[in-house]
């Protein structure tokens, strides 16, 4: 019986079989990746710098940096870690790429709400222990406002949002994709533990079960139990197979004083 002649590829097929494959790096970030990522936030309308990954861009802006940590964020693409439109922005983005997002204010902060603007009379807040300076934050009946206006023995507290009403625009970088069941386990350290290396910690996982060994360092940390309990919730939360997380705390044995010498 004579063979079937062979159907010709569709031009199609063929530039599929030809065109070079897409590597991990060249694949644009899509929706619950997990990323690495550097930002600076502006507002459009003053070029304000409000929010940073880098300390030195921290520093030039006048920003507050004693006592903060500035390291790359660790961020779930889409799973609302950030702002909306931020979020959105991540999208498409590629692995050592640089993008500017912009972020309108519904997708940030909101429109400005003018029910949210009080006039209190001066008195009634220095009564209170407040002094009011113009465009002081302050904290007044459980709330945060913004003072915008002193006159007359009556001042003006603003207790929108500070970006309230404002276009943002950010510069990112995405400087990592995180693949690997282990490589993701890490991110979602880094994100509760800022600015410390991830390698030291020995991580196991079996089927159901994430062993993580803490390292000596930090098992003293201050909140670590919060920090363990916040770990624990985002591993079982991205992991839906694993069913428990356990926090190995190892103590070795110092050397001997002959063994040291």
């Amino acid at each position: 019986m004579p063979r079937k002649p062979r159907k010709k590829e569709t031009k199609e097929a063929e530039a599929a079989k030809e065109a070079p494959k897409e590597t991990p790096e060249e694949k644009p970030v899509a929706k619950d990746d997990f990323i690495l990522v550097d930002l600076t936030g502006k507002a459009e309308e003053t070029g304000e710098v409000f929010e940073t990954t880098n300390e030195e861009t921290a520093r030039t802006a006048g920003l507050p940096v004693e006592g903060k940590t500035f390291a790359p964020r660790v961020v779930v693409a889409g799973d609302g870690w950030v702002l909306k439109g931020l979020d959105d922005g991540f999208i498409g983005l590629k692995v050592g790429g640089e993008g500017k997002v912009e972020v309108s204010p519904a997708d940030a902060f909101g429109e400005r709400d003018m029910s949210k603007i009080q006039t209190i009379p001066y008195r009634v807040l220095r009564s209170k222990g407040v002094n009011p300076t113009l465009g002081a934050q302050v904290d007044y009946e459980g709330r945060t406002a913004i003072i915008r206006s002193i006159g007359a023995g009556r001042v003006q507290l603003d207790f929108n949002p500070p970006l309230a009403g404002r276009k943002l625009l950010y510069d990112v970088k995405v400087l990592k994709r995180f693949e690997t069941d282990d490589e993701k386990i890490r991110a979602l350290i880094q994100r509760r533990i800022l600015a410390f290396d991830t390698s030291k910690f020995g991580i196991k996982i079996t089927k159901k079960k994430a062993d993580i060994t803490v390292p000596e360092e930090i098992i003293y940390g201050e909140n670590i139990q919060f920090v363990k309990r916040g770990i624990s919730l985002d591993i079982l939360k991205y992991f839906p197979k694993l069913e428990n997380v356990t926090f190995i705390e190892e103590f070795k044995r110092e050397p001997a004083a002959e063994e040291k010498s």
